[in-house]
């Protein structure tokens, strides 16, 4: 026999909600759509899998031999559906933040191509690989620290240089570039860098290289209010990709790094077995305009030396 499986999902519904009118509610149809369902049903199977009582509808004995695999049933039918509807649907893309340079690359990309894209945002590897896994992104950019789940492939898309942030006040504040050097012993305030991310991993390594301080302290109201701080004193220093969108202020000065400039890396991040058909057309987009750097271009952290080229 052929499972009408809008019966099928009818029984699980009122097997799970105990009342048929919860689960007519549920399907958004009527009582009695759901009881004629659920009637033949069980006129197909030749049983009774519901007994009504005074608390509510029970699945029978029967009724509980077929649950689980009913579920299961109808899992696979939503799957095999979403399979198709998924290559039809924008190419979730997950960003940590919409400021940044990786933004600009899918931006780039879309333009180009005219691709459906959709951005995402999260907090960087630690939600973006269980997002990957379970489908619910298509791909996603991150700093790769460690091995990754053998699921998943990954590629270097950008080295981002790093800039100095300071108000119009600040000493620095006249300097078209600055060294590392000139930087030792300075406090750069980021109350953004999150305990156990891969950012501010780079960043205390970047700290222990050249000798700088790294302040987290107090709650994080954002970029806005941060650079409003900073642009303020004559004594904060904050930092900021090249590739960062930072809002134009009047009391804000963007200084490059000179070479050779820390840069921090984004990979773009994807599951090998995820077939939206845009998704090869992102991966090639941005390998292409990838170059590995030189020493004399840039410091990596010692994590991300792989990258250099040669």
């Amino acid at each position: 026999m052929e499972l009408d499986l809008g019966a099928v999902r009818a029984f699980v519904a009122v097997a799970g909600r105990r009342r048929f009118g919860e689960a007519a509610d549920e399907l958004g149809l009527s009582q009695q759509a759901v009881s004629k369902r659920i009637a033949k049903l069980e006129t197909d199977l030749g049983t009774t899998l519901l007994r009504r009582t005074p608390a509510g509808a029970e699945p029978t004995e029967d009724g509980a031999a077929f649950l689980l695999p009913a579920r299961a049933l109808l899992a696979t039918a939503d799957q095999a559906v979403d399979a198709v509807r998924s290559r039809r649907r924008a190419l979730r893309v997950d960003v940590l933040g919409t400021r940044l340079a990786t933004t600009e690359l899918v931006r780039d990309f879309h333009e180009s191509t005219g691709a459906d894209v959709e951005i995402i945002t999260s907090d960087g590897l630690r939600s973006a690989v269980p997002a990957l896994l379970r489908g619910s992104v298509d791909a996603a950019f991150a700093r790769v620290l460690g091995p990754l789940d053998p699921a998943l492939a990954h590629t270097p898309v950008c080295l981002d240089p790093l800039h100095v942030l300071v108000g119009a006040t600040h000493p620095l504040a006249g300097r078209r570039e600055v060294t590392m050097a000139e930087l030792a012993g300075t406090t750069a305030w980021m109350p953004g860098n999150t305990p156990g991310t891969e950012w501010t991993a780079w960043f205390t390594d970047l700290a222990a290289e050249f000798a700088l301080h790294i302040e987290t302290r107090g709650p994080n109201f954002g970029f806005d209010h941060l650079l409003d701080e900073v642009a303020r004193s004559t004594t904060t220093v904050t930092f900021a990709g090249e590739g960062v969108r930072v809002p134009w202020h009047p009391d804000l000065v963007r200084i490059p790094v000179a070479p050779p400039v820390p840069c921090y890396p984004h990979f773009l991040l994807w599951r090998r077995d995820n077939r939206h058909p845009l998704l090869p057309g992102l991966v090639a987009h941005l390998k292409a305009d990838y170059h590995p750097p030189t020493r004399r271009e840039c410091w990596l952290a010692p994590p991300d030396r792989h990258l250099f080229a040669g």
